[in-house]
């Protein structure tokens, strides 16, 4: 039988003597959830589980590129396609483009994560060609301009090598090596991180009812995360490299998207940093009530310090300036304590 070790996470100002830092950060745990497929979950003292697994938990991450990961990040999105769901086509145009990054820096961003293809529920594939042309040349561009960290959002070995010899940092796989194997020999060659994002089929046929049908979506998700991490080590990636994202919206329904970020401190356990993207998607828009992408900033932001609750260290987000005044309140009132 199969165990998950999932940290309890606390961020109170009153620690357990017992207790100790979830993934080397700012929250910290003294008790584990301990859940399988064939029983009950349970609790228990973080000291009694096993110390390979507790060392997992417990571990400092190592730096995402330049980046360290000692306290919250934001990843500014950059869509530089013409049907965004949340922006439409409205940085496209490689001047609107490297404009909106430039802001988004400005307003505390730090890092910008720039994809040329949609992957919103039923878009359609975007030719390796095209796919370069749009974010190849604003990748060159921002390069050329700072030192901003800059990920490629794209599911392509080839789109990959292109953004890299851009200038990206990163690579943010959407689909966790499931469409291009080749994209894990591209990143285990350049030596950059590599974000795994756990999604099921393709943006044009993930929501359909039989893509949604898990036996238990959380630990289906880790166990599908798991794997495409071993698929990256055999490629040669060090694990110290790979960031893991739960895909939240990919394949999923509501229902699923919020048992997933209930738990998301489970997915410490993989021994990886945590990315977590949510903002303005539609499930924060049916539960609150607002049907206009652009207006779902503070949903989205709420999410967002409900994840650093759970120790999550990365959060991709539209409004940055909003995030980060949000986040700077939320770790002051931790800090006061």
């Amino acid at each position: 039988m199969s165990l998950y070790y999932r940290a309890i996470p606390s961020c109170d100002p009153a620690r357990s003597a017992d207790a100790v830092p979830l993934a080397g950060g700012w929250c910290w745990f003294d008790r584990v959830e301990i859940l399988s497929r064939d029983g009950p979950a349970e609790s228990v003292p973080a000291g009694e589980i096993p110390p390979e697994s507790l060392e997992r938990l417990t571990a400092e991450p190592s730096a995402m590129g330049p980046l360290s990961l000692d306290r919250p990040r934001l990843m500014g999105i950059l869509n530089t396609t013409p049907d965004s769901f949340s922006d439409g086509a409205r940085f496209s145009a490689f001047d609107d483009a490297v404009a909106h990054a430039t802001e988004m820096v400005a307003d505390g961003a730090d890092l910008i994560d720039i994809g040329g293809e949609s992957t919103r529920p039923g878009a359609a594939e975007v030719p390796v060609d095209e796919e370069i042309a749009r974010t190849a040349p604003v990748i060159a561009a921002l390069s050329a301009a700072g030192d901003t960290l800059i990920s490629l959002d794209t599911r392509k070995a080839a789109v990959a090598e292109a953004g890299l010899a851009a200038g990206a940092g990163v690579i943010n796989d959407v689909a966790g090596l499931r469409f291009d194997p080749r994209l894990a020999d591209v990143a285990a060659a350049s030596g950059k991180p590599l974000i795994l994002m756990h999604s099921i089929e393709t943006p044009d046929t993930m929501q359909g009812a039989a893509d949604t049908a898990y036996s238990d979506v959380l630990l289906d998700v880790f166990d599908g995360l798991a794997e495409a991490i071993a698929t990256a080590e055999r490629a040669g990636v060090a694990r110290a490299k790979i960031i893991v994202d739960p895909g939240i919206g990919f394949g999923k329904t509501e229902a699923q998207n919020l048992a997933l970020i209930a738990r998301l401190s489970l997915f410490h356990s993989l021994g990886c940093p945590i990315l977590l993207g949510v903002s303005r998607k539609g499930f924060i828009g049916r539960i609150s009530g607002e049907a206009q992408a652009d207006r779902r900033g503070p949903g989205s932001a709420a999410i967002g310090l409900w994840a650093l609750s759970q120790g999550v260290q990365i959060l991709r987000v539209h409004d940055i300036a909003l995030h980060k005044q949000a986040i700077d309140l939320w770790r002051a009132a931790n800090a006061a304590g």
